[in-house]
């Protein structure tokens, strides 16, 4: 499904991914949170910035636990466990945190 944001047409998949992660922008993050009903703030800007940033230094999406290794070392451990991650997005890191990064659909997530 396509999408126009800010006069720039982006596809999505039927589940709401971004087709080409290098087109990923704020606006498109908002429009993907939106879709996910997540309320963006700093935290969860936090958070899908350090997902974005380590898609873009390394060209794959962290795992979990290297994730939370480095939440821990960038914002300290109570802003580095599973639990955190859920309480702002309800479908965890991989499928929605992720998906509003606009990183790549990991295989065999919805």
């Amino acid at each position: 499904m396509n999408r126009e944001i800010n006069g720039q047409e982006i596809a999505l998949s039927e589940a709401g991914w971004l087709d080409n992660p290098s087109e990923w922008n704020d606006d498109i993050a908002l429009l993907i949170a939106s879709n996910e009903k997540v309320e963006m703030t700093e935290e969860h800007w936090d958070v899908v910035r350090t997902a974005r940033a380590f898609y873009d230094e390394y060209g794959m999406n962290a795992e979990v636990r290297v994730f939370l290794k480095l939440m821990k070392e960038k914002f300290g451990p109570e802003r580095a466990t599973n639990q955190y991650v859920y309480a702002l997005f309800p479908y965890g890191l991989v499928k929605s945190a992720n998906k509003i990064a606009g990183l790549p659909r990991p295989k065999g997530c919805s």
